[in-house]
């Protein structure tokens, strides 16, 4: 079928829009390229349909939804710290990007829209226990309140206009094609760019803070998953790992990986930041199919790999930020 994938030269959106090519669809990317790279796409062999354009731009999201089935929207403007900088900016292209691709949807009658939202809509919720996609959400940055809104927007679609959509809340998402240069790089790439460079990774409060890291495979298969489920119209569902790592054993895997006798150093805690996020799966499951088929120490190892295989300046160009 033809599908798109808004911000498919992305980390996440190019591991599912090479997926797709795999499976034989007829695929299309619609980017902007502000986090996203032309050599992700390159990656892909020329076989995907790049249309380059802005999701905060009706017009250019209406020219890429025309002719499509299915919708995966992951095109964001990601990172906790980056919207608690310019919170109007995440807006702009969190919800109004959302807004238009849900509008361009309805209008030209595509069966699903796939959304990508986060397990930051959680916030301050629960505590240390698994977030279940009933219980109430608390978002504390800008960045998981749009993403909460966006839910509500695909939502309201299904129930108003009969738009089905399926919301996925990924939960810390690491893998290959993960930029570890950005100042507003995910704590995985993050770890490996410092320790490959042999500078100690910053750990923002004590270290105890723990996190559902989620391999990008595993990302793909709840996507994959979503597109075709019966019954699963105007639901949510986590995605993740189902497991509890804090950060001091993260820094532990992976300096036992990388063979690094570097030590973390410790910062205080960003603004924004949660303390705990662990999914429960068991919608996911059920409803969806869902297993993670990657799990932490594989999908570390997978990563490393690339960085090594791919990206062999990292090293350098973390040392010199």
């Amino acid at each position: 079928m033809h599908v798109l994938v808004t911000g498919g030269a992305g980390f996440i959106g190019s591991h599912l829009a090479e997926h797709l090519l795999e499976q034989g669809h007829h695929v299309s990317v619609l980017d902007n390229f502000a986090t996203g790279r032309r050599s992700n796409i390159a990656a892909l062999g020329g076989e995907v349909e790049l249309i380059e354009g802005d999701i905060q731009s009706y017009e250019r999201v209406n020219k890429a939804v025309a002719g499509c089935e299915v919708v995966f929207h992951l095109a964001a403007l990601p990172s906790v710290p980056r919207s608690v900088q310019d919170p109007l900016t995440s807006n702009a292209t969190n919800v109004i990007g959302t807004l238009n691709v849900l509008l361009a949807a309805r209008d030209h009658g595509v069966r699903r829209v796939v959304y990508a939202s986060s397990s930051s809509v959680y916030g301050s919720s629960s505590g240390i226990t698994p977030k279940q996609e009933n219980k109430p959400t608390i978002p504390i940055s800008p960045y998981a309140t749009a993403k909460l809104a966006g839910e509500g927007y695909a939502r309201s679609f299904h129930g108003v206009y009969g738009l089905e959509t399926v919301a996925l809340r990924y939960f810390n998402v690491f893998g290959p094609r993960q930029d570890p240069t950005s100042q507003y790089a995910a704590v995985v790439p993050n770890f490996i760019g410092a320790l490959i460079a042999g500078q100690p990774p910053v750990i923002f409060g004590d270290g105890e803070q723990s996190r559902d890291f989620t391999y990008v495979a595993n990302i793909v298969d709840a996507n994959v998953l979503a597109m075709d489920a019966p019954g699963v119209a105007g639901r949510v569902y986590n995605v993740a790992c189902g497991e509890r790592v804090t950060l001091n054993r993260l820094v532990g895997e992976l300096r036992e990986l990388l063979s690094s006798d570097v030590e973390p150093a410790y910062a205080a805690p960003r603004p924004g930041d949660i303390k705990h996020s662990l999914a429960d799966l068991s919608r996911a499951r059920t409803e969806l199919g869902y297993e993670p088929s990657v799990l932490l120490r594989d999908g570390l190892e997978r990563t490393i790999e690339y960085f090594h295989a791919e990206l062999p300046h990292v090293g350098r160009l973390i040392g010199a930020s």
